[in-house]
């Protein structure tokens, strides 16, 4: 990340006249605490810290902050501050030494994933002249030192700022750091692989249905049993929801997503990778054996029993080791910078799979799930700010307080030419929710054997690109503040199949059957006998 060209003025304000209140008292502003233990290296009383900025020579917002119990005093006088170029650290927590070259720089951090002393030890051997950390609440903190540290050395100042602040600090940076790109690359290709992964799994679930209908409608001319056991098991690996399951999913996903917030940490998200690579191995088996398959059909058509996973085919047998060697090695180099690779192939095999598995039975399910999909993202992205004070949703995204590079369940690249760095990111439930929809529509498209025209994909398939390329341009326009996919994607995917089924009077039978009426090979409509010739 760049360094920009804005200038702060940091000092104590330990006489009533500095702070620039008139009627301020000196202990309105030194604070002593008994309570917060002090130590050599870390026995300095609480104070305000007055931060004045100037962007591009021009004198711009003043913060208050809190000075640390540790590091170097601040100057009490206004008139002997210094200008001092601001930059913020990369990584954002300083938690490890930042890739900014800096040269006497005031260091912007933010709370969390290490302890405040950690920040600004690495803040001092990186070279910045102080370090400003933004809290993760509105209020102010006091930052200590930990009981057992020792040997606490720190040479430079620390100031923690109010979120508030911060944000506002942040966004002077952003405005006047050096240019970023209209639209990041990595937007682009993320898109396409959202895009192309909803294509890739809703053709396979409609060829999977289509040969489901094909092979009943053999047996049911050949008046076999079988196709009464068919019908008895609602078919073979296949699971429909209902509108019970639908609303009970939110319910489920908000329940967990409140278990994340409260236990995220380093262990919980090791648990979380375990997980995606079990869901993983699993995904990448299923769309290798299919893909190969038809290449070496016999070994797919031939099976072995194992013992405590019953029959598995020796093509299933063949390809296991790869996929959990490839999960493993991920799971081992995660920090990587290369490993947004390996964790989007898990990723996007896993989707593939669910989307082929699990399906929506009709419309009326469908728009449930979406609907009560949408006002969940919702919630959780801006509501939960109301009663968590942070959005819930973004905090869980970015791994807080984790030690972690986010929760595994994304799909991520790299902002390769973003001066800011980072990744563009989307969740594994903004491809999945809207997938269940277009695939049904793909599915009831070849069941009906109507053209690409004249069916419900293309337009469902052209309305989910169309609300996901809205949602980075909104990501864009709101300077990077998470958002939620599911506000834009929901109202032009199911807007748009709603619309279009009303139109074509499709809609009762989208909404209750979700599949076009076939009739019986041994029942023909025949002309009345009493018929005049």
């Amino acid at each position: 990340m760049d360094s920009i060209r804005v200038f702060w003025v940091l000092w104590v304000s330990v006489v009533a006249v500095q702070f620039w209140v008139p009627c301020a008292l000196g202990g309105d502003i030194v604070h002593e605490d008994d309570l917060a233990p002090k130590k050599p290296g870390c026995e300095n009383n609480f104070v305000l810290v007055k931060v004045q900025t100037w962007v591009n020579g021009k004198e711009g917002n003043e913060f208050v902050g809190v000075g640390a119990r540790f590091g170097t005093t601040m100057e009490s006088k206004e008139k002997h501050a210094n200008h001092t170029k601001v930059t913020i650290s990369d990584p954002p927590d300083c938690c490890s030494t930042p890739k900014n070259t800096l040269a006497g720089d005031v260091i912007l951090v933010h709370r969390g994933n290490c302890k405040f002393t950690t920040k600004a030890k690495i803040a001092e051997s990186a070279n910045a002249s102080a370090i400003l950390i933004i809290n993760n609440r509105k209020e102010l903190y006091k930052m200590v030192c930990d009981p057992n540290e020792t040997n606490i050395n720190i040479r430079i100042p620390a100031v923690m700022l109010p979120q508030d602040a911060g944000e506002i600090l942040e966004k002077y940076l952003r405005k006047n750091a050096s240019e970023r790109p209209l639209v990041d690359i990595a937007e682009v290709f993320l898109w396409l692989m959202a895009v192309g992964t909803i294509l890739c799994a809703s053709y396979w679930s409609a060829w999977s249905a289509r040969e489901a209908a094909i092979e009943q409608e053999k047996l049911l001319k050949d008046g076999s049993d079988d196709y009464l056991n068919i019908e008895d098991t609602g078919g073979s690996g296949v699971v429909d929801i209902n509108t019970t399951s639908a609303i009970l999913f939110v319910v489920i996903a908000s329940g967990f997503l409140v278990m994340l917030y409260k236990l995220m940490s380093t262990w919980f998200v090791e648990l979380l990778v375990v997980l995606f690579c079990i869901g993983g191995v699993e995904g990448l088996q299923t769309c290798l054996v299919a893909l190969l398959s038809r290449w070496f059909k016999q070994a797919g058509d031939s099976f072995i029993k194992v013992p405590f996973f019953g029959s598995i085919s020796y093509l299933t047998l063949a390809v296991s080791p790869f996929c959990i060697t490839f999960a493993v090695v991920w799971a081992v180099y995660r920090h990587a910078s290369f490993a947004w690779i390996g964790q989007d192939i898990l990723g996007v095999a896993l989707i593939i799979t669910v989307l082929q598995i699990v399906r929506v039975p009709n419309l009326k399910v469908g728009t449930v799930l979406l609907s009560c999909a949408f006002l969940y993202d919702i919630f959780w992205v801006f509501a939960s700010k109301w009663w968590f004070h942070e959005s819930v949703m973004i905090v869980v995204a970015r791994g807080d307080r984790s030690g972690e590079d986010g929760i595994p369940m994304l799909l991520k690249i790299p902002r390769l030419f973003d001066p800011w760095g980072g990744y563009s990111i989307i969740g594994f439930g903004d491809i999945l929710l809207p997938g269940l929809l277009i695939a049904f529509s793909l599915r009831y498209d070849w069941l009906s054997k109507r053209t690409l025209r004249a069916g419900y994909f293309l337009y469902a398939m052209m309305a989910y690109g169309l609300g996901l390329l809205i949602t980075y341009v909104a990501l864009n326009l709101m300077d990077g503040h998470g958002q939620p996919a599911l506000l834009y994607i929901v109202p032009f995917t199911l807007g748009t199949f709603l619309t279009l089924g009303k139109k074509r009077g499709d809609l009762k039978i989208l909404w209750t059957r979700g599949e076009p009426e076939r009739a019986c090979p041994h029942f023909q409509l025949q002309t009345s006998p009493l018929e005049p010739k």
